[in-house]
């Protein structure tokens, strides 16, 4: 993403932007340098403005870092999916972090205080981490379709989950690249811009080549990749019918699994939405750069550009709404706060060993009793650790299961399993 004003080489009474910029056109009149700055905004609109975007900042930090404290620092949450997730939260804080501020100060005023290194790593930065995000998200929907379409084929192992995302931000690196490479600050009294300076100018072949590819690679075909496949997942896991005589474990693993793709449509669906009116504007502007010169279009920019950045903050809310580890996770987090209380079942849920929840049902014409155990593990390994896991589990939990022959497995009461 390109924070800057680019100036045109054939014309230098005009400026304009470009994807993405900071805001709109300074027009000089009649060829005359301006003794002031047109952007200046009274001090209750910048006060406005940097109430909302410290907001992001705040929210966005503040969110992130305690997703990814909750994935890597319990041993549960270590899953292929949840290992993107990492990826993904690191995206957007640093996003928050090295993006937001600066270019929030640049589009206030459209005058660049923090030098060439730093322009060079504004224009290139937030490309590297808008490619990582919505490439983060696809490689989570292709590990979803995989899981549930394809559940007799190899999964992703942790080592292969850590090549994808380096290869991940090796592309978007690359992608970024050019950007960095043209970056320049040049003084237009009386201020300073930081511009992406195109070998044919604003307009030209290389700009609007990149600026179409850029759109297509981190906005539309990660997307259209996410609409097939989460689309077929849906149908799957939506459009069958259970069986009746489905066993507890099996419609446990549908929910599970539904829960998780619904948490993901909205994560992808909130992106989506957030960054559109972001490229639209800068599409338009590519046809008709007659709209950088209007007297709002610096308060459109300053809207669109928070609405984008907002995406930021948004994921770690979405967690804690539909995801009952991440909402205990943060409980967890934040058991400092007077008004949050961390509950039994919170601690279970982020245990570094996997825990059981052993529930006792009764039949209505059996006196008999059984267990019906929600559990994430194969049948084989509950087997095989039946006897030491329901010791465990009475010990540790006081929770207590039915007794019976260790050579007798009940389908409707699976075993308990505490691995250490």
């Amino acid at each position: 993403m390109e924070a800057v004003s680019l100036i045109r080489r054939d014309d230098p009474d005009v400026e304009a932007t470009s994807f993405p910029p900071s805001v709109t056109a300074d027009w000089l009149e009649d060829g005359n340098e301006t003794t002031g700055n047109q952007f200046q905004q009274p001090d209750w609109q910048v006060a406005l403005w940097a109430i909302a975007y410290s907001l992001i900042i705040l929210v966005s930090i503040t969110g992130n870092v305690t997703v990814i404290w909750i994935i890597l620092a319990h041993r549960r949450m270590r899953t292929v999916t949840n290992y993107f997730i990492v990826n993904l939260a690191f995206s957007d804080v640093s996003m928050a972090s090295f993006n937001t501020l600066f270019n929030f100060v640049y589009a206030l005023h459209n005058d660049w205080y923090f030098g060439l290194g730093y322009c060079r790593f504004q224009n290139f930065f937030p490309i590297t981490a808008m490619f990582s995000s919505i490439y983060s998200m696809a490689a989570i929907a292709v590990d979803r379709y995989m899981a549930i379409i394809h559940p007799l084929k190899p999964r992703l192992s942790s080592t292969s989950t850590k090549v994808v995302i380096a290869l991940i931000w090796i592309l978007a690196v690359s992608l970024a690249f050019p950007q960095c490479y043209y970056s320049v600050t040049m003084f237009y009294y009386p201020r300073t811009v930081c511009m992406v300076d195109w070998p044919d100018d604003y307009g030209g072949t290389h700009q609007l080549s990149y600026q179409y590819a850029v759109i297509l690679l981190i906005y539309l075909l990660p997307l259209l990749v996410m609409l097939v496949t989460y689309s077929l997942v849906g149908r799957s896991l939506w459009g069958g019918h259970i069986p009746g005589e489905a066993t507890n474990h099996y419609h446990n693993q549908i929910t599970a699994k539904r829960k998780v793709v619904k948490m993901m449509v909205v994560v992808v669906v909130t992106f989506a939405l957030c960054w559109l009116p972001y490229h639209i504007y800068f599409i338009l502007g590519s046809f008709n750069r007659d709209i950088y010169k209007q007297h709002y279009i610096q308060q459109v920019y300053l809207a669109i550009f928070w609405l984008a950045m907002s995406s930021t903050m948004y994921n770690p809310i979405i967690y804690c709404c539909l995801n009952q580890r991440f909402r205990a996770g943060f409980r967890h987090a934040f058991a400092w706060c007077p008004f949050i209380n961390v509950s039994e079942e919170d601690k279970m849920e982020l245990q570094h060993t996997h825990t059981w929840r052993v529930t006792m049902t009764r039949s209505r014409h059996s006196d008999s009793a059984r267990a019906s155990i929600k559990t994430t593990n194969t049948f084989d390994t509950i087997m095989a650790a039946e006897v030491n896991a329901e010791r465990d589990v009475t010990k540790k939990y006081g929770v207590h299961s039915v007794k019976r022959p260790e050579n007798m497995i009940s389908s409707a009461a699976k075993p308990v399993q505490h691995t250490h």
